[in-house]
């Protein structure tokens, strides 16, 4: 079965709020420890278990995955955490300020994924890939869903919007940075079960390491409890990608003239004072030496790219002509030159790293669309590493699956 229901564990209602938690990977190990400190039962406190020990410690050593284990026994025992009880699937809404996107929570099937009938569009880090799969085997359980999107039909949303309008949800909660949480627990699965198996391919959003991970450990325990993974569904014109920005430490071997003078070999260089936020696709701004510029690319370089997938997205436009060609950053997965910065984030957050890195460069990117997601995926390419940015987040801890 492409996705299942299952017995999830399931936030007790009164304790939601101190239990669920941002994604595991949105934040460094400081912004954790203090997401995390007046509140005991945050989950944070198993998948970010390196908080409990003194500022240094190695986040991957076996100690930091046994109190991960120890913490999410003790969410157990403290009944903060607790079984549904039977085979359900939740309904999941979020609402962060006038958007709001529902979406069906069970497990996906690992023999999809690898069959691509779960798509994926990005190559995964294998620290962090490592990383979720000692943390699956040592604690037992997913503790938090891979964020999949299935193409528009009304009747699946149509479907959602019956469940959420006929009661009040089981779980509701105002997150920090005001984002809503609200889950209803369905028993009555079958209806819901015949919409997903008529889709015909589901794709991967975000969560490409929890979904590989999940196949390792599969492989790992060879048993049926793990040969499924935690996810939620969402209709495609449900969702909105924000931009994922690009912060490159230094100019390596240029000056600014004479980076500016490269770059003109191949895009329309604007003026100094050009908006801080590209207008429209095949548009990049750029901040470099206290200033925003404009990037167009000359209609030479765009020439045979447009029919590529791939080769065509604004992100690898600024890969192979300028991050690559230019900065020598040819592999933006291990290069530590280059960070990444959600859009949510604002383009003031741009000018700040460059600012405290004392020069460099900053680039602010134009959404990736679904459909283009959706075009990568289908042709079996990849994206270059972090293209898209969904808000808002899926919290940890609506939903906890156990594989064993």
């Amino acid at each position: 079965m492409l996705f299942s229901p299952f017995d999830a564990l399931v936030p007790t209602p009164a304790l939601a709020a101190q239990v669920i938690s941002p994604p595991y990977d949105v934040m460094n190990t400081v912004e954790a420890a203090r997401m995390a400190y007046d509140k005991p039962l945050s989950l944070l406190h198993v998948t970010r278990s390196e908080i409990a020990f003194p500022p240094g410690a190695n986040p991957y050593a076996p100690e930091i995955y046994e109190k991960a284990r120890e913490r999410f026994e003790a969410l157990l025992a403290e009944g903060a955490l607790k079984p549904a009880g039977r085979p359900i699937y939740g309904v999941y809404r979020l609402t962060m300020g006038k958007k709001q996107q529902t979406g069906l929570v069970g497990l996906a099937s690992v023999a999809a994924y690898q069959a691509d009938i779960i798509k994926k569009h990005e190559f995964t880090r294998p620290e962090k890939e490592d990383d979720r799969t000692r943390h699956i085997s040592v604690t037992g359980a997913q503790t938090g869903p891979v964020f999949l999107a299935c193409r528009a039909a009304s009747a699946f949303s149509d479907a959602l919007a019956a469940v959420t309008s006929s009661r009040a949800p089981d779980v509701d909660v105002l997150a920090d940075g005001g984002v809503r949480h609200e889950a209803w627990w369905i028993a009555e699965t079958a209806p819901f079960e015949e919409l997903i198996g008529a889709m015909r391919a589901l794709y991967i959003c975000d969560g490409h390491h929890r979904a590989a991970s999940a196949a390792r450990v599969a492989e790992l325990e060879g048993t049926s409890a793990a040969s499924r993974f935690l996810a939620v569904v969402f209709p495609a014109d449900q969702l909105s990608i924000q931009a994922y920005n690009r912060v490159v430490a230094d100019l390596g071997p240029w000056t600014v003239e004479t980076f500016l003078a490269r770059l003109a070999e191949k895009f329309l260089v604007s003026a100094r004072g050009a908006s801080a936020t590209p207008a429209q696709a095949k548009r990049l701004s750029m901040f470099l030496d206290g200033a925003w510029y404009g990037l167009t690319p000359r209609p030479e370089l765009l020439a045979g790219i447009d029919a590529d997938p791939v080769a065509g997205l604004d992100v690898s436009i600024l890969q192979d002509h300028v991050l690559s060609p230019l900065l020598g950053i040819t592999d933006p997965r291990r290069d530590h030159r280059v960070d990444f910065v959600g859009g949510i984030r604002g383009t003031a957050e741009l000018e700040k790293r460059v600012e405290e890195n004392g020069g460099g460069v900053a680039f602010s990117m134009y959404p990736t669309s679904l459909d283009e997601l959706f075009a990568v995926a289908d042709a079996g390419e990849v994206m270059p590493p972090k293209s898209t940015w969904f808000e808002p987040k899926l919290a940890d801890g609506m939903f906890v699956n156990r594989v064993r």
